[in-house]
């Protein structure tokens, strides 16, 4: 896998601030007002729109020697507003890809991804790049913390892509180093920290910039069930705010409070329910 779809943000350092999206640095909250040549709507808010997520006759290959493989078989998917989406299916099924194609990682081969409303199955890397920073937050199993610069620098980081001047990324990263019981750590190096301290501050890093969806691949997979206890309570929290959530697990005892569990086989949505 290449190191971009493992720390999505890290691209992004090379391209420039979109004039699209603006960040009301002082809380971080964050409105759409796309431009003509993005071709999304104006002043309209991103959470006024109810289906957030639409997949229609997503297929994926990848070609591998002189053979092709076909990873998703003509999924179709959307997701509301405000759930939380469990994602579950045996290894090979095609879970981390849909969830690459979900998170503006990678493009579909044929099908059509809706995003707000807006397709961007055909969208450059540099706009792919541009809704990551400001629309999704990611939270992996393996965390993708920087160990060389301590916790509130690791949250800080997606505040730096989007130009939030220093004082006001410092103050936002300490407020969700708070939410999430870490403010004691702030100055840490992620190496002194334990499993699950590290998941918290990557849920809080997944926060920098206020998304509206939370993307969430295996976040307890690496963890004992006092730290899976914890990650998921927070989890819980952030969607009664009103996030949307979509959870890559093989554990389905978390997936309890789960809106909605979507499992997969062979690249097809095999079924799905509460």
């Amino acid at each position: 896998m290449p190191a971009y779809l493992a720390v999505p943000w890290l691209p992004d350092l090379l391209l420039p601030q979109p004039d699209g999206w603006q960040i009301r640095a002082e809380t971080c909250e964050k409105k759409a007002v796309m431009s003509d040549q993005d071709g999304l709507p104006h002043d309209r808010e991103v959470k006024a729109i109810t289906k957030v997520i639409e997949l229609s006759g997503i297929e994926k290959s990848f070609r591998i020697g002189d053979s092709v493989v076909q990873v998703l078989k003509g999924v179709d998917l959307s997701i509301e507003q405000g759930e939380f989406v469990a994602l579950m299916g045996p290894s090979g099924s095609g879970k981390s890809t849909l969830m690459n194609l979900v998170g503006c990682l990678d493009w579909p081969s044929s099908g059509r991804y809706l995003l707000h409303g807006q397709d961007v199955s055909g969208r450059s890397e540099d706009e792919l790049a541009r809704i990551r920073r400001h629309d999704l937050g990611f939270i992996f199993q393996t965390f993708n913390l920087i160990s060389r610069i301590s916790v509130r620098k690791n949250v800080e980081m997606p505040m730096v892509l989007a130009e939030v001047p220093r004082d006001q990324r410092e103050k936002r990263a300490a407020e969700l180093l708070q939410q999430v019981g870490l403010e004691h750590r702030i100055d840490y190096s992620p190496l002194r920290l334990s499993g699950g301290e590290r998941q918290r501050v990557a849920i809080a890093r997944a926060l920098a910039n206020d998304p509206g969806i939370i993307i969430a691949d295996e976040p307890t997979g690496n963890l004992d069930l006092k730290s899976s206890d914890e990650v998921m309570s927070i989890m819980n929290r952030l969607n009664r705010e009103g996030r949307t959530i979509i959870m890559v697990t093989h554990n389905p005892e978390i997936t309890a409070t789960c809106s909605r569990i979507i499992r997969l086989r062979d690249g097809r949505v095999l079924g799905e329910g509460p």
